[in-house]
């Protein structure tokens, strides 16, 4: 085991922050504190309010509580329902265009403004509020200025570079015509396991509290032009959940909760915060959308925030006793804003809740609670008294359409990569590179757009992009190109030559992922070498080459990576920098006239492990034993010379052992992932039965149509819902046509899925794997769909003993579903099992 003294100023202080508060183990509302916002209230302002809430209607009123998405809100809808606001989703644009312009989203922005002002049927005008999840610069938009992820960030130590990137970020939302964001995430990440480590600033609250408030005052200055609303979320707890699962249980005392999870929302209230979004999560297994004592009572009556409070993605539906569309708790438990984004969901909730009120379930006085707080929000950001979006640009010089992208923007994101980037290894003063010297670029993420950026970049999952959706993005590959003399890119490696090359720069790491889909499992392993093999394969070839090697690792979250360090004569965190790499070569290589150009500067905020298994890993906890502490990072001139690192592997995951190994298993298709080597298609006599892929997006023939939809715990767009109209099928193949050797799972294996019909099947329908066509085995699936029809979400096991004349060493398509008929079904977690 490799000790190490913590730095001192980065230890953990867990004892009460918040002035003359009470102690760590005080619970109750009383032991919150009191807050005093920036923003006080107006008295005009909440007359004003008054007036207006006078002349609504209850429709109205409750049509202002809800925010649905745009591929499922027309600005007829907006008028017809009153709606007060919409969002688009992560990998959402106008008209479903990924190539859309700043002038297409304005123009979107136009009509729901119109639409939303329109009186002409006697009700109220009351302008639309248009959120995004603008969470490292305006990222959902072609061509925006891409700042680094907050784990970056986090290293950066700086929390006025963080109130700058707030403002930039505000300026670029603004001029789409979007007037809100769903932004800073203040999660203090207490488990790297969790797939949005990424989007938290650091494993200490300390450094958390040091940054919300200055992003909150960055994205909303005084609420002028140019700026936008800031939302702190997810309240609360989301970075504390067991075993680091997405929208799972935070077991913590309340004190706990208070002093580390919520330390960084005391600044950004301060700050005037006027947006808090709720958390998926649970706290001691009750779903915080529904915690009233958490929502009501100690965020608005205690801390006194007086903003809007907004749901998350459909987060009202895991409420005990709720669905999407009818969830009296959650309003009675304080929540303002409901993000219900399908028609088929939102509309139901507005005539529920209707009725509720009429009914008494709802006091009159909750709606109108909730209807003062957008209402106040609104009118405090301006948009009562501004023109339509479009309009609102030609008021001021400093926001116009050019400002997406703009240079000074890109110059202030290329700061923040080298003020993030973290030196880990620099054995023999390698680094930095001259100019001068003979380079070869090796690793998969050397030219990646997509590994580069990560997560929330475009698409939702950073997944479903092509090199060409990129644009104004300097990739790692670029940015070395644009310093060095000599540059050879060979990405596996295999070109390599002492001859020929004096140092090569290998850029290695994850893949794009964002929640849910990046969680890694209890058992997994956190170690590099495992999770992405192809890295630790090129550094070998360098290594045996005797060049010396540079590793830069882009990655949302430290991972166990030994092998590659000592494979590795210099060794560089620069989790995922954005669209401004030349931050990167800004620092490893020398000035144009040599020595050093930028020093590293940035310092660890998530402590980094020297175990596969070592997690949760968090300073200040007992046995407390990292490779490289919190605050650790080496710097330019100071003598450091790292020694061979001891490389214990878990060959079968965590907390498992050779007698008792992982099962066996294929993952087919997961939380809204197609799994390697399968890709998802659908067919139709129409098409003359041409598969035709699909994609994250809806997909249709004539005959079939197949959408993303949420699935049974609620997790955004990872379920498949297939909607046949006639003679089609839908089936999993895999992507280089071959087959794949299964015979493993012949025997005592079972085909299983998750699946959800809202009535029985029209025709009978098949289910089949096939063995390269024409083999093939079928079984009639309607008895068992039959079954559940009607009955919600349910698993489906199919013993592979039961698919007669399959040959189990070539299986090309694991799942094929085929019906002549309507039918509906929604399907998620399709695998194979051992057992």
């Amino acid at each position: 085991m490799i000790k190490r003294k913590i730095a001192t100023g980065f230890l953990l202080a867990l004892s009460f922050s918040a002035g003359a508060g009470p102690s760590p183990k005080q619970s109750g509302v009383e032991s919150w504190p009191k807050i005093k916002s920036a923003i006080v209230q107006d008295p005009a302002m909440e007359a004003r309010i008054s007036e207006i809430m006078k002349s609504m209607s209850l429709a109205e009123k409750v049509g202002q509580m809800v925010q649905g998405e745009i591929q499922h809100v027309t600005a007829e809808d907006v008028k017809a329902f009153h709606l007060g606001s919409v969002l688009n989703g992560g990998g959402s644009f106008p008209g479903g265009d990924k190539q859309a312009q700043v002038s297409d989203w304005l123009a979107l922005a136009d009509q729901y403004w119109a639409a939303s002002m329109d009186e002409s049927d006697g009700n109220m005008g009351i302008p639309i509020l248009w959120g995004t999840d603008a969470v490292h610069g305006h990222n959902n938009v072609r061509g925006a200025t891409l700042f680094p992820h907050n784990i970056g960030l986090g290293a950066a130590r700086d929390p006025d570079l963080m109130e700058k990137i707030g403002e930039i970020t505000a300026r670029e939302v603004a001029a789409t015509g979007i007037d809100w964001t769903f932004a800073p995430t203040l999660a203090v990440v207490r488990d790297d396991r969790w797939g949005r480590s990424y989007e938290g600033y650091a494993e200490s609250p300390d450094l958390v509290e040091d940054y919300a408030g200055r992003m909150v005052k960055g994205l909303q200055g005084s609420l002028e032009l140019g700026r936008v609303i800031a939302t702190a979320k997810h309240f609360i707890g989301d970075g504390g959940t067991n075993l680091g699962k997405d929208q799972g249980n935070t077991e913590v005392s309340e004190a706990e909760l208070r002093d580390i999870h919520g330390r960084g929302y005391f600044p950004a209230l301060a700050a005037g915060v006027q947006s808090v979004m709720i958390t998926f999560n649970s706290w001691n297994g009750e779903k915080v959308h529904g915690y009233k004592y958490l929502i009501q009572d100690v965020l608005k009556d205690r801390m006194g925030f007086d903003g809007l409070v907004v749901s998350d993605w459909n987060g009202i539906g895991q409420v005990k006793g709720c669905s999407n569309s009818d969830c009296a708790q959650a309003v009675l438990a304080g929540i303002d804003l409901f993000m219900i984004p399908y028609k088929a969901e939102w509309r139901p909730f507005i005539e529920n809740t209707i009725a509720q009120v009429q009914g008494g379930k709802i006091p009159m006085s909750r709606i109108d609670d909730a209807v003062r707080r957008i209402l106040r929000v609104k009118m405090r950001a301006g948009l009562f008294d501004r023109p339509k979006p479009s309009q609102r640009l030609a008021d001021t010089a400093q926001v116009t359409a050019g400002t997406v992208g703009a240079t000074e923007h890109k110059n202030v994101a290329r700061e923040a990569v080298r003020k993030s980037l973290v030196l880990l290894k620099n054995n023999r003063n390698l680094l930095p590179i001259p100019r001068s010297a003979r380079v070869l670029v090796a690793g998969k993420s050397a030219d990646s757009e997509a590994n580069q950026t990560g997560g929330w970049t475009l698409s939702w999952q950073g997944t479903e992009n092509s090199k060409d959706d990129y644009v104004g993005v300097t990739t790692v590959l670029d940015a070395i190109r644009s310093v060095s003399t000599s540059v050879t890119f060979d990405q596996d490696g295999s070109e390599i030559n002492r001859k020929s090359h004096d140092v090569a720069i290998v850029v290695i790491g994850e893949t794009p992922y964002a929640e849910g889909r990046g969680d890694l499992g209890a058992a997994d392993t956190l170690e590099l070498a495992k999770l992405h093999p192809e890295d630790l394969e090129v550094l070998k070839r360098v290594k045996a080459s005797g060049v010396p090697a540079v590793a830069i690792y882009l990655g949302g979250r430290p991972l166990y990576a030994n092998k590659e360090i000592n494979l590795s004569d210099a060794f560089v965190a620069a989790w995922l920098p954005g669209s401004e790499a030349e931050g990167i070569t800004d620092v490893i290589f020398q000035g144009p006239e040599g020595g050093v150009n930028y020093d590293f500067t940035g310092k660890l905020s998530f402590s980094w492990p020297q175990e596969p298994c070592q997690t949760p890993l968090n300073v200040g906890e007992k046995a407390y034993d990292p490779l490289f502490p919190y605050g650790f990072g080496l710097e330019y001139g100071k003598s450091s010379t790292l020694a061979k690192l001891p490389e214990p592997s878990r060959d079968f995951g965590c907390g498992q052992d050779s007698s008792s190994p992982v099962q066996d298993e294929v993952r087919v298709h997961d939380e809204g992932q197609t799994q390697e080597p399968w890709g998802m298609f659908i067919g139709d006599p129409l098409n003359d039965w041409l598969g035709i892929q699909v994609r994250a997006d809806e997909v249709s023939t004539p005959s079939i149509v197949v959408t993303p939809v949420d699935n049974e715990e609620g997790i955004q767009w990872a379920a498949r819902q297939l909607v046949f109209k006639g003679l089609g099928q839908v089936y999993f193949q895999s992507l280089d046509g071959a087959g794949r050797n299964l015979e493993t799972f012949a025997e005592a294996g079972k085909l299983s899925f998750q699946a959800k019909l809202p009535e029985v099947p029209a025709a009978d329908v098949q289910l089949r794997i096939d063995c390269v066509y024409p083999c093939i085995g079928s079984i009639d699936l309607t008895p068992r769909l039959n079954e559940i029809a009607g009955k919600g979400w349910q698993t489906v096991t199919v013993p592979l003993s039961e698919f007669d004349g399959v040959k189990w060493n070539r299986v090309d398509t694991p799942f094929l579903i085929t019906t002549s008929d309507a039918l509906t079904i929604t399907i998620d977690k399709v695998m194979w099992e051992k057992g």
